[in-house]
């Protein structure tokens, strides 16, 4: 791993986030100065690679006991402990609570621990500055000062107009390149919508576990349903029999430290994909049946499933490492873009001569890199994936992908990353597999599985767009010819189903008009 850099490092590196002034559970009062209560938070400033204990010690602003006993950061019942580095808490809101009253356990100091002052300076010189204060209540403008700031005002006010306008007064492509270049933007993402994600929607993923053991993530499609991807669950299924050799569970409340909820044993895997299907296209999910009552589980997000856009902020809700639930803001990659972000990002970090180990899908692969970037180049510039940057890797695969309007648009799927030759994992570009196309084919698939019995409750259950997924699913059968489905109408059971009876009819029909996507 790269060394981690002082606190001197330039002004993208600086990680900003929220604490609310008055404390949670078993602590209220937090900060030194009883005047700081009056606001409802104060921004705190950490830098990348330094732990959260840090950030807060350097702020200066909070009480020792915040430090002696066992605090953390508190969000939406996730918690992040102050050995945590602070690298995805940018724009997060947090709420300090008291784990116990027990003094934290002695972490490895870093490197960055040599920039942060003691306990006892910071308290000498907070109590000297409060006597200060009180001294000396009245607090005078420097004469002449009035002016001198309202040209400053002036110069940054025209300096980004500057930026973010042409000539022409219309907005140009800085603000497009910078998301782009960094791959975080909450631009789109209202509060409204941030919060049904948190509050509800959420609760629909769940972490896929191997024998108690956190390897994916997954969300609730329908009913008893959970999709995920197949290369998830690949090494302990056979795709021959049909049979899981380990116990799979999916657990949906692992939302904090310690806050592991009941475990929904995997029953079987009802339908799965893997590779190229037969139009071509890069298939890799699954879909896991669990032994649970439906009205114990969350909400199914098949009614949220939406369709993809062109360009727009997403949301990834996942496990990422094997960890408590966790979401992630970032932008979709324009697919002429692509070429651009792999080009840059291997001319900033690698030399030509290097050799790496590429990782693709878990499989270990050497290549030069010129080679690799060539090939990653050649595979994402004609995909139907979503293509983004985003900080969930291993165990992450499987999360859902949310648009701006809280539609699940995708899943997220794997990425091009690669082992620098010092060690350290480095990611190039990641993907996710559009949502429709998967329920299209989920479709075929139960159709040739012959398990008309889980392709009812699919189309039972409340979605808006059913016809267009049924519109979608007609053009495939006629396209590759597929007999399976005219066979199938012929099954006694199809004809005394009035669900089952409709959908066969409408695939076999001769014409059909396609319905016009409204959303």
């Amino acid at each position: 791993m790269a060394p981690l850099q002082s606190p001197t490092m330039s002004m993208n590196e600086v990680v900003e986030f929220n604490v609310v002034t008055e404390g949670g559970k078993n602590i209220k009062r937090i900060l030194r100065n009883a005047l700081l209560r009056s606001y409802k938070e104060v921004t705190v400033y950490g830098y990348k690679g330094e732990k959260v204990k840090h950030a807060l010690k350097r702020d200066g602003r909070f009480r020792d006991i915040v430090f002696d006993k066992t605090c953390a950061l508190s969000e939406i019942n996730t918690n992040v402990e102050l050995s945590n580095l602070v690298n995805d808490l940018g724009g997060k809101t947090f709420e300090i609570i008291m784990l116990n009253r027990m003094s934290p356990p002695e972490s490895q100091p870093s490197s960055l621990d040599e920039s942060v002052m003691n306990e006892d300076s910071y308290s000498s010189d907070l109590d000297e500055n409060e006597n200060h204060l009180k001294q000396n209540k009245e607090m005078h403008e420097i004469p002449g000062s009035e002016v001198f700031r309202s040209h400053l005002l002036s110069l940054v006010s025209d300096f980004i107009k500057q930026i973010f306008t042409t000539s022409s007064g219309q907005v140009s492509g800085v603000r497009d390149l910078l998301c782009v270049e960094h791959g975080r933007s909450q631009g789109s993402f209202t509060a409204s919508a941030m919060t049904e994600l948190m509050t509800s929607l959420k609760h629909s993923v769940c972490q896929v576990r191997i024998k108690g053991r956190g390897v994916g993530s997954g969300f609730l499609l329908f009913d008893t349903f959970v999709l995920t991807n197949y290369h998830v669950i690949k090494d302990v299924f056979n795709s021959m029999t049909g049979q899981l050799f380990e116990i799979v569970t999916a657990d949906f409340a692992f939302d904090g430290l310690g806050d592991r909820g009941e475990e929904h044993q995997v029953q079987e895997i009802v339908a799965f994909e893997y590779g190229n299907d037969a139009s071509g296209h890069k298939c890799d999910w699954a879909l896991l049946s669990l032994t649970a009552d439906p009205q114990l589980l969350p909400g199914s997000l098949l009614p949220h499933c939406g369709f993809r856009r062109q360009s727009d902020s997403i949301c990834i809700i996942g496990h990422p490492g094997g960890n408590v639930k966790m979401v992630d803001l970032t932008w979709v990659i324009p697919v002429d873009h692509r070429e651009q972000i792999i080009e840059r990002h291997f001319n900033k970090n690698l030399k030509d001569s290097e050799t790496v180990s590429v990782i693709v899908s878990g499989e270990v692969i050497q290549f030069v890199t010129s080679e690799f970037a060539n090939s990653v180049a050649k595979k994402v510039s004609n995909t139907r994936d979503f293509t983004y940057d985003t900080c969930f890797y291993h165990g992450a695969s499987g999360s859902p992908v949310f648009d701006s309007n809280c539609n699940v648009v995708a899943m997220h799927s794997g990425g091009y990353a690669y082992k620098h030759s010092s060690g350290e994992i480095q990611s190039v570009i990641e993907y996710g597999h559009p949502l429709s196309s998967i329920l299209e084919n989920l479709i075929v698939q139960l159709v040739h599985r012959c398990r008309l019995d889980v392709l009812k409750k699919y189309l039972e259950f409340p979605y808006k767009h059913h016809e267009f997924i049924k519109h979608n699913v007609k053009k495939l059968v006629d396209s590759r010819n597929d007999k399976t489905f005219k066979s199938a109408i012929n099954n006694l059971n199809i004809w005394n189903d009035y669900t089952l009876k409709t959908f066969f009819l409408f695939i076999c029909q001769t014409d059909s008009p396609v319905p016009m996507v409204t959303e």
